[in-house]
C-alpha cells in the first residue's frame, strides 16, 4: 500500500508523509476511520477570514477538523495510564487527544508553540507502546502558506517557532515517534481560498 491509495485530489493539496507502514495500517485495518480522515481532508478549504479573524481559544482550522469528525464519533479522548512496579502503583498520565476513534489518534497542529510536536510524538510513542493506538496522524500546516500570511499582514502571528511542517518532520526523522507508525497532513496554499463560502461548521 503507498500513496497511490489515497485519492489524487487529497495527495494535490496535501504535503504527505508516512513513517511505518502507516497507510496501510489505516486503509486495512481501520477503513472506517480512513474513509472519515479522507472526508475531512477532501472538504476542507482555508479561507481568507480565518487567518485575517482568528477567532478565540480554538482556532477555526481545528474547529472545523474537530467538528467534522466529531460528527462521524470521534471524540477528544483522554487515557488514564499508569506503570505498576513491584506491585507499586504510579500513574503516568497522558496528554489528551484531539480526535480519537477505534485506535486511531489525530491531533491538529495549526499554530501552537512548536514544542507542541515534541508533546504529540512522545504522547504518540507512549500509547502505541501501551498498545492504546494503532496509528497516530497530524495534520499541520505547510512551510508555503507564510506568503500568504504576510500578504495578510498577519506573518508575525504565524512565526518560525509555531507548529508547521518543517518543524515537525525533523522531529520524526530524529525518532520522536518512537515505534508508532505515523501519518502526517500539511496544509498547503492550494487549499486557500479568497472567499468565505462553505466550511460551513
Amino acid at each position: 500500500m503507498s500513496m497511490e491509495s489515497i485519492p489524487e485530489n487529497v495527495r494535490t493539496n496535501y504535503e504527505i508523509h508516512e513513517w511505518k507502514h502507516a497507510i496501510a495500517i489505516i486503509s486495512q485495518d481501520f477503513p472506517d476511520e480512513w474513509e472519515d480522515i479522507l472526508a475531512v481532508l477532501d472538504s476542507f478549504r482555508l479561507k481568507k477570514s480565518w487567518i485575517v479573524h482568528p477567532g478565540g481559544r480554538k482556532s477555526k482550522v481545528s474547529e472545523y477538523i474537530d467538528s467534522f469528525l466529531y460528527k462521524r464519533g470521534w471524540v477528544e479522548k483522554h487515557f488514564k495510564t499508569e506503570m505498576v512496579v513491584d506491585g507499586m502503583s504510579m500513574l503516568s498520565p497522558t496528554h489528551k487527544v484531539d480526535c480519537f476513534k477505534n485506535k486511531i489518534a489525530l491531533e491538529i497542529e495549526w499554530n501552537n508553540k512548536d514544542p507542541f510536536f515534541d508533546r504529540d510524538l512522545n504522547n504518540f510513542r507512549l500509547l502505541f507502546d501501551l498498545r492504546a493506538i494503532s496509528v497516530g496522524v497530524i495534520i499541520t500546516r505547510c512551510d508555503d502558506l507564510q506568503e500568504i500570511f504576510n500578504s495578510l499582514g498577519r506573518g508575525s502571528s504565524y512565526g518560525a517557532s509555531t507548529t508547521h511542517i518543517g518543524k515537525l518532520l525533523p522531529r520524526i526523522e530524529g525518532g520522536g515517534g518512537g515505534g508508532c507508525p505515523l501519518l502526517i497532513f500539511g496544509i498547503t496554499r492550494r487549499l486557500y481560498e479568497e472567499g468565505n463560502n462553505g466550511n460551513s461548521i
